[in-house]
């Protein structure tokens, strides 16, 4: 078995060392790969990881640099023109399987041109994949290659896809501010705007949670004998958290078979709002109406100043200083008492 083996295909050098492993194209170390499994397994493991979005954003930059590199070779090349960089391009890269290019209505003045690509390697992956829209390696590293020669930034518009039903892929090449770097900088600012929107909607979910359960534990209603039911009041509130406990007490009270409410006023805050003293009438006028007698217990000496000041009226409902006096006082309006 030969182990060394030199051809020339098209003018391009191929040479193999088995004893190394190395195959050389062109006098640099080159390698081979199944386009349709090992190629094709790689650019999908890139974009499971990534996502699809970033992972066409990186084959795209990677096209575009590789292709910077070829182009300034070949710019550093004096004695070779733009059309004949080009012609040999696209026969090095057809001798290397890239498939068949075609340089169309190349405009060295406006530096424009066409490319057609047919049977590209990205092609047969993507038709590989079940894709119905190409990729945009290939594009991009052509904008690269003409960057590099001209020295100007080169940007792609792809026309239609090999893969839409066309003979071949279609793309034009034009001056533009574009920039695979500029494209970076928008992805980032994409994905972070979407991750501060997602955090944002999970504050507010987890917030709109946290309220209902304040609401649920701020002032529960709690059973402590039959017949009697205690709401301490905590904290402080304002109009809509008024509302929310008359509703909340009046919707409930029936559920226990109340005779008695009394409304613990011992955890109010002490810096005592209008909304607290009014909310205090509203509940006791409430459940009156729904045949319920209202015990206050607990007010503190700032609290019965801001009731003193207001036009609030809680003269006629029974007042204990503790919490204790205000049970033992419902009890024996029942005719029990505790033993």
């Amino acid at each position: 078995m030969e182990k060394q083996a030199n051809i020339k295909v098209n003018g391009i050098d191929f040479s193999w060392d088995l004893e190394t492993g190395k195959l050389m194209f062109e006098q640099q170390d080159a390698m081979l790969f199944w386009i349709s499994s090992a190629m094709r397994s790689f650019l999908e493991t890139i974009e499971e990881i990534t996502g699809e979005e970033a992972s066409q954003l990186v084959f795209e930059t990677t096209g575009f640099r590789q292709g910077l590199v070829v182009g300034e070779y070949f710019q550093n090349m004096k004695s070779v023109g733009v059309e004949e960089a080009a012609k040999l391009i696209t026969a090095t890269y057809a001798s290397a399987g890239w498939g068949l290019t075609v340089i169309e209505e190349l405009d060295l003045e406006a530096n424009t041109f066409k490319a057609k690509f047919k049977n590209s390697w990205e092609h047969k992956i993507n038709e590989a994949q079940g894709r119905s829209v190409g990729g945009k390696y290939i594009p991009a590293h052509y904008a690269g290659i003409l960057t590099g020669i001209l020295g100007i930034n080169i940007w792609y518009e792809v026309v239609h896809y090999q893969l839409e039903g066309y003979e071949h892929t279609e793309v034009k090449y034009f001056p533009s501010d574009i920039t695979v770097n500029n494209n970076i900088s928008e992805l980032a600012k994409r994905t972070q705007m979407e991750q501060i929107m997602q955090l944002e909607a999970l504050v507010e979910d987890k917030t709109r949670d946290l309220s209902e359960l304040v609401k649920e534990l701020s002032s529960p209603i709690i059973p402590v004998l039959e017949g009697i039911v205690v709401v301490p009041l905590i904290g402080k509130y304002d109009e809509e958290r008024s509302l929310e406990l008359v509703e909340k007490t009046l919707n409930n009270i029936p559920n226990y078979k109340a005779n008695y409410l009394i409304l613990d006023l011992t955890g109010l805050d002490e810096n005592i709002s209008k909304y607290t003293a009014r909310l205090i009438e509203n509940i006791a006028s409430a459940t009156s109406l729904i045949g319920v007698k209202t015990v206050l217990v607990g007010i503190s000496p700032a609290l019965s100043m801001v009731i003193t000041q207001s036009d609030v009226h809680l003269s006629k409902y029974d007042c204990f200083q503790t919490l204790q006096h205000g049970i033992h006082y419902a009890l024996g309006q029942m005719g029990r008492r505790i033993i």
